[in-house]
């Protein structure tokens, strides 16, 4: 595996992670409403990085696909 992957698959799974443990906060109820907001904004901003990730192994996938079927 390559560093550059290796180095996105770390950084999905430590946003992955994150997210987790931002979920539970807020589910906590131990949290002001202002408090749950910016929890939830940086949940959008830690998922659009996931799926950004998810999107880029998609296609290194793909392309590993192609080049095995020529």
């Amino acid at each position: 595996m390559n560093k550059k992957l290796k180095s996105n698959l770390s950084t999905f799974e430590k946003d992955l992670k994150s997210m987790q443990l931002i979920l539970e906060e807020i589910e906590s109820k131990d949290l002001s409403l202002e408090e749950v907001i910016d929890k939830y904004k940086l949940g959008v901003e830690l998922s659009k990085k996931c799926q950004k990730a998810l999107e880029e192994a998609e296609q290194k996938i793909k392309q590993v696909t192609d080049d095995i079927e020529k």
